[in-house]
């Protein structure tokens, strides 16, 4: 009769590094570290920040990719970008009147246009509900 061979991993030497690595886990923690306070008391890290709202997001991604493309560095659909349909239309009217605004009155007015217009229309756009369903939204 054949003898079973145990798979790797199991019996008591895998017992061990499990125990091991799970006490190791367990040393380490996973909460916020702690803080010496003025009076030598320990005390808790503050909570993670908050998300950021969804037009502050939007802002930013959308301001980022307006002025690549004003610049010139890049071009891609909106998917190559990471937008939704609605943040790329907020993009493609940025980058219209940036251009002209670019040839009217330099690259520093643009890049202000910029940051004022994509603000707008991520507020706009997020408070008419923002990305519906779809992909495309």
């Amino acid at each position: 009769m054949a003898t079973r061979r145990p798979r790797p991993g199991t019996g008591r030497l895998g017992a061990a590094l499990l125990a091991g690595a799970l006490a190791g886990v367990l040393a380490t923690g996973c909460g916020a570290p702690a803080a010496t306070g003025a009076d030598g008391a320990h005390t808790t890290a503050p909570a993670a920040a908050s998300p950021a709202p969804p037009e502050d997001l939007c802002t930013r991604v959308v301001a980022h990719w307006s002025r690549e493309v004003l610049d010139g560095t890049t071009y891609g659909d909106y998917q190559s970008m990471g937008l939704s349909n609605g943040q790329y239309e907020i993009l493609r009217a940025v980058v219209d009147e940036a251009r002209a605004e670019k040839r009217r009155a330099g690259a520093a007015a643009a890049d202000a246009l910029i940051g004022r217009r994509v603000r707008e229309g991520c507020v706009a756009w997020y408070r008419s509900g923002g990305p519906g369903e779809g992909p495309w939204q």
